[in-house]
């Protein structure tokens, strides 16, 4: 008896497994936002339902930017944020040399474009990809 409650187990988990799997393609009986047979999985996006990176400039906006103001310590490790003008402004080095140079507490003059899309793990500021420092 044991064996064969085993075996029912085992049959029954393999039927729930597979019955997925199975698909005649008609997809005239498959529920609203489910995938095709042979398509991808609904519950993984694809690449045009993630957001895409922004262009870099904020509309209006034909390029390099300069901002004036104040270097200070962001509210997660690593992050840099400028502030002046009533904006605060998430600095973003690709450069170490240029990360130096704004050191906090100093006011500088920052060349480089808003990149008000950029995803970052700093939560405060419009991200901004500097391409140049200066003392003010």
């Amino acid at each position: 008896m044991k064996i064969t409650r085993s075996l029912l187990l085992v049959a029954v988990v393999a039927a729930l497994a597979t019955s997925g799997c199975a698909r005649d393609g008609d997809t005239s009986s498959t529920q609203p936002g489910a995938a095709p047979a042979g398509s991808a999985s609904p519950e993984l996006p694809t690449s045009s339902d993630l957001p895409q990176p922004s262009k870099g400039a904020e509309p209006g906006d034909t390029g390099a930017q300069t901002i004036t103001g104040t270097v200070s310590a962001g509210v997660e490790p690593g992050c840099v944020v400028l502030t002046g003008g009533g904006k605060s402004h998430l600095l973003i080095f690709d450069d170490a040399a240029l990360k130096s140079e704004a050191k906090e507490g100093a006011t500088v003059v920052v060349t480089g474009r808003s990149d008000p899309g950029l995803m970052t793990t700093c939560q405060q500021g419009t991200p901004f990809l500097v391409t140049a420092v200066r003392p003010a």
